[in-house]
């Protein structure tokens, strides 16, 4: 088969602004070949009918077996035995093992109860608050290091049942771990060093959780370990994702919402005067720029026709859940920050049997992050260009590390 040559995805340009490249592959189809900075070859989905018509297709497996060498040959996965031990959760299973895995989050996440939480949370990001500068127009202030890496990470101890004791031994430098580098690239011996440690923290929490059990997702993902119902390999692997996946988005997609904000002072100034827009303000930051850029992999089993190209058996496919957020077919002046728009059914969190469980407590999260920060610190803007902003490096991501703010002082939380 002659394969298309394949659209380069890196650069900092690429990274800072993706969306450019985005409208021009939406317009010439569905569906592109790329190539990341890993050297790995894959296909590109972009629009929004097609991003969901590929989310949905039960011919694209998330299992990473079925990718072939080609695939395997470049993709940055995660190293041997770590990959065996790590990679087994829900985001690299399909059903019907996938179903089963996920019934087992799915209550710790449920919309009810993490409304319920909703207080306890608040005085998580009022205690943050309180720890900054009264006032942040001398220095500057990083909102990542202060606010934007401590909120979710807290939020989700309390959310799984993670002990203040082990809560307070977690490094955030962990959460790097899902972005691999190469055999071959000068970082890989620090990056195994992040993984190794990051393995032994969760032998911690598991054996922790084992000897002093409570009614927590911890407690209840190691018991049914015990039962039969999890393989080791299972259980570490569902913890590495809840540690992980269950805060390094959120803390992007703060930074990411709030830079928007910034290049929209009109929206920031409303978000102020009318904080019941936050909500459906919240929809439109999810959908104008989403930390979640690209999905992880899926596979087709056999050769087969995706979206009217033919794609080989094995190769990877990503969806750009980005490009499907910009798409002019589906969301009028997409590149616009429109809190008053209608039917925003965006797909920041996917769509179909991989949706994002944790959709309700990211929304809260996001509510009450961004509520917080506009309304506790009058003046809050940039303090540096914003083009001297640096945009993560990783592959399927956005957000940034760093993020220097003013504001003029701290206004008193509310009782």
């Amino acid at each position: 088969m002659t394969l298309p040559d394949p659209i380069p995805l890196c650069g900092r340009a690429y990274k800072r602004d993706p969306y450019p490249l985005y409208e021009r592959l939406r317009a010439a189809g569905p569906i592109h070949r790329v190539r990341f900075p890993s050297g790995v070859d894959a296909w590109l989905v972009t629009g929004y009918r097609a991003a969901a018509q590929a989310l949905g297709d039960p011919r694209l497996g998330k299992n990473h077996e079925r990718g072939n060498d080609r695939w395997r040959a470049r993709a940055s996965i995660m190293p041997e035995p770590q990959h065996s031990r790590l990679q087994v959760h829900l985001l690299h299973q399909d059903p019907p093992r996938h179903t089963t895995m996920r019934r087992l989050v799915t209550d710790a996440f449920a919309p009810r109860r993490i409304t319920a939480l909703r207080p306890r949370f608040q005085r998580i990001a009022d205690t943050l608050v309180d720890a900054l500068p009264a006032a942040g127009d001398a220095d500057p202030v990083d909102l990542v290091r202060c606010f934007a890496a401590r909120f979710p990470f807290r939020v989700l101890a309390e959310v799984i049942g993670l002990p203040p004791r082990l809560a307070a031994g977690f490094r955030r430098e962990w959460g790097k771990v899902v972005q691999p580098v190469g055999p071959e690239d000068p970082g890989r011996a620090a990056y195994e060093a992040l993984l190794h440690g990051l393995q032994g923290y969760i032998a911690e929490v598991v054996a922790a959780k084992g000897t002093e059990p409570a009614d927590d997702l911890l407690s209840r993902l190691v018991a049914s370990c015990a039962a039969g119902e999890l393989t080791p390999e299972e259980r570490d692997s569902m913890v590495f994702q809840l540690l992980v996946a269950g805060q390094e988005p959120v803390t992007n997609q703060i930074t990411t919402a709030l830079l928007a904000l910034f290049r929209a002072p009109e929206a920031l100034a409303r978000l102020r005067a009318e904080p019941e827009v936050l909500p459906r303000a919240v929809e439109e930051l999810l959908r104008h720029d989403s930390a979640f850029e690209l999905t992880t992999w899926r596979f087709l089993a056999e050769d087969a026709d995706l979206l009217g190209t033919r794609v080989p058996a094995g190769d990877s496919v990503i969806v750009s859940l980005c490009a499907a957020n910009r798409d002019p077919e589906r969301f009028a002046d997409p590149g616009t920050l429109d809190l008053d728009r209608p039917a925003n059914h965006h797909l920041a969190f996917g769509h179909g049997v991989h949706f994002c469980p944790g959709a309700a407590l990211a929304r809260i999260e996001l509510q009450i992050a961004i509520g917080t920060l506009v309304r506790r610190l009058p003046g809050l803007r940039l303090a540096v260009p914003a083009e001297e902003i640096e945009w993560i490096p990783a592959v399927l991501a956005r957000g940034t590390d760093r993020l220097p703010v003013h504001y003029t002082e701290t206004v008193r939380a509310r009782d």
